[in-house]
């Protein structure tokens, strides 16, 4: 039996399976999506296999990866549940991790009363930046689950840091780990555009930009000081960069970044 099948191989899912290839191999992946294709690209790629059903996944591997929109999640737990049951009475067992934006796992529960017994359930939020082992990823678990959680976090060993927090602020997580590359993606190219109008070639301009900001987050986190304070020490009195400070206070960036995290919580907790 494998180690993992993904049920859903859209961008998250397929992120994700490529850190689990890395970390388990890609002999103990396989992957199944509604448009066979786009699954099949995703094999070739990562040299992984392909199963033609949900029902083909349970049978095929342990940790069931399940990936569908939040509005779909019921009808596919529903449709793993007998199968689960039947893989559990020849003593197999499996573990479904969600990766659903919005749903607990309590509301999940009931649409896995099928298997007949108590299917461990393990919710997580990836983000995109898995697929090259710089993610961050949020891990919860009910107690009753905590057995299977080690062998989660070894697939997820690849993926980058990988941090165990309560259900309660998985919503607050994705807000600003799960969708914050979506914000800082406009932030880099805003950046690169600048720099582009001064006269920088693009290539350089876009380089330039997202090594910064890797740079600057590094600092964050390795020197554990204040980002206002390693702002500071960066402004020298009446200099260029303090010039530009003042022009993204002005534009609002803060605000505009609070407000981005903002709605994306409500939002979360809109999915239920």
């Amino acid at each position: 039996m494998k180690k993992a099948a993904f049920i859903g191989v859209g961008n998250m899912g397929g992120a994700l399976a490529r850190a689990v290839c890395r970390a388990a191999g890609p002999d103990q992946v396989v992957l199944y999506n509604r448009t066979r294709g786009k699954a099949q690209a995703l094999a070739d790629e990562l040299g992984c296999g392909v199963v033609d059903s949900v029902c083909d996944a349970v049978w095929a591997a342990e940790y069931l990866f399940v990936g569908v929109k939040p509005k779909g999640m019921g009808a596919v737990l529903e449709e793993l549940a007998p199968q689960i049951r039947d893989r559990h009475r020849v003593g197999e067992d499996k573990v479904v991790v969600s990766m659903a934006a919005g749903l607990l796992i309590k509301d999940l529960r009931p649409h896995l009363a099928g298997a007949g017994y108590y299917v461990p359930v393990l919710r997580i939020m990836p983000n995109t930046c898995v697929a090259i082992g710089q993610g961050l990823t949020a891990l919860c678990a009910e107690a009753a689950a905590e057995d299977y959680v080690q062998g989660l976090e070894a697939l997820l060993s690849a993926t980058g840091r990988v941090e165990r927090i309560d259900e309660g602020q998985m919503d607050q997580f994705s807000a600003v780990a799960g969708c914050g590359p979506a914000f800082v993606y406009p932030y880099i190219e805003a950046l690169a555009d600048g720099a582009v109008s001064t006269g920088l070639p693009r290539k350089q301009a876009m380089e330039y930009a997202a090594q910064m900001v890797l740079g600057a987050a590094a600092m964050v986190l390795e020197s554990g000081r204040h980002p206002g304070q390693l702002k500071d020490e960066v402004c020298s009195p009446g200099g260029s960069t303090i010039a530009g400070v003042a022009e993204l206070e002005r534009g609002g960036l803060r605000a505009a970044a609070i407000n981005a995290v903002q709605a994306a919580y409500r939002r979360s907790t809109e999915l239920r």
